[in-house]
């Protein structure tokens, strides 16, 4: 089984985890919003017998959000976004962007679209760059 490694910005917090996920959804939530800052979050879902914390486990802060089942870790010194275990203890939710490379597993689907930001919508012709516009 392949394994993929992550970190956060600063590295402090490092992982690895088995490439074999579970579920991959983007979601539009209005938590998840907030939590990353953008118009929804992207995370994998995988069993936590095949995740590993490397290093940095003490410098992760998590906020369970009231009355709902969704949590934000995030490492304390860089503030960026890290896997936690679901409340349910069934999942461990990494964010796939804190992955030093692609999972094999592609996004499902959406879910939460009916609170999408409205400014997310008709996005499909806009400009693309690959860094920086001039």
């Amino acid at each position: 089984m392949k394994v993929l490694r992550g970190t956060c910005l600063c590295e402090a917090v490092r992982f690895e985890a088995e490439d074999n996920f579970e579920q991959f959804h983007l979601c539009h939530c209005d938590q998840c919003k907030k939590i990353s800052g953008g118009a929804h979050v992207s995370n994998l879902f995988l069993a936590p017998s095949r995740f590993t914390w490397l290093s940095g486990k003490q410098q992760i802060n998590q906020y369970d959000v009231p009355g709902r089942n969704i949590s934000n870790a995030f490492c304390k010194h860089c503030g960026s976004p890290v896997p936690y275990l679901s409340s349910s203890k069934r999942w461990v939710i990494v964010p796939a962007g804190s992955l030093d490379s692609s999972p094999s597993l592609a996004p499902q689907d959406h879910i939460f679209v009916k609170e999408k930001a409205s400014w997310y919508k008709n996005i499909r012709g806009i400009k693309q760059y690959s860094g920086f516009p001039e």
